[in-house]
């Protein structure tokens, strides 16, 4: 595969935040996003964590597009989010949401980082790994190792055979790339009529080209299903030095979204 980034060790990086799935998993009332988490939206508190990394210089939200407005008023100017640059209408799979986002991000980005909007508790030194080893190379993403035993399934019921996990990581976000790269695989996978990838590193892959794996953190968990609100709750509390947390009450203006 080729390999790209050597000597790129400076420049504007931006991230691109997808929040627009309905996030039907949940079974909630408002999409997955919009939960509160430590009283605040999980949005709110995943485009935190990039407020305070020092190596992300703008952030790029990408939301339905019925709340756009709404999300630049309770989400971005009520919790002072001064990195985000912009908020503009999400596409009908992830993978066109990151694509309009990653054409959104300002002139002169050269380096993009794609997060989950739903991975609340990802850590700067997690993205600054990321975006370190991205710089490098091109191309990185967070993952972590397999340590469960990993077996193949037919129809879901027929065991096929054990994988090896030596060789299995499982991915996270963030994932940083060369903005020309992935804008690139983006594009190309609209105009040749690419089946949708499970992530945006795949879009590399299918292109011939290299991405390197970061150690990523057991606790950046992607809130997909009630109980993991709850893991949630529980590890920020943890963090936070607190205790087990009690529920989250929304205010009348956190409703609204």
């Amino acid at each position: 595969m080729e390999k790209r980034g050597e000597g790129r060790k400076s420049g504007s990086a931006a991230a691109v935040i997808p929040a627009a799935g309905a996030g039907v998993r949940m079974g909630a009332e408002r999409p997955k996003q919009f939960l509160l988490l430590d009283g605040k939206p999980i949005l709110t508190v995943t485009l935190e964590a990039f407020e305070r990394c020092p190596v992300i210089d703008s952030v790029v939200l990408v939301v339905p597009g019925d709340v756009v407005p709404a999300c630049e008023r309770e989400i971005v100017q009520r919790h002072g989010l001064t990195k985000v640059r912009r908020v503009v209408p999400g596409g009908a799979r992830r993978q066109d949401s990151v694509r309009l986002g990653v054409e959104a991000c300002p002139v002169g980005c050269d380096l993009v980082v794609v997060h989950d909007g739903v991975r609340p508790l990802v850590r700067s030194d997690l993205i600054e790994r990321t975006v370190a080893a991205a710089r490098d190379c091109g191309a990185a993403i967070a993952a972590l190792p397999a340590r469960d035993t990993v077996k193949q399934v037919r129809d879901g019921t027929w065991v096929e055979r054990t994988l090896d996990r030596r060789s299995l990581w499982l991915v996270q976000t963030p994932q940083a790339f060369l903005r020309a790269d992935l804008l690139e695989v983006h594009r190309r996978a609209v105009n040749e009529g690419w089946e949708e990838m499970p992530d945006d590193a795949s879009l590399l892959e299918r292109a011939g080209l290299s991405v390197r794996v970061v150690d990523g953190a057991e606790d950046n968990i992607k809130v997909t299903t009630p109980n993991d609100l709850e893991v949630a709750r529980f590890l920020l509390a943890n963090r936070k030095g607190g205790g087990p947390p009690g529920g989250d009450r929304a205010s009348g203006d956190e409703r609204r979204i």
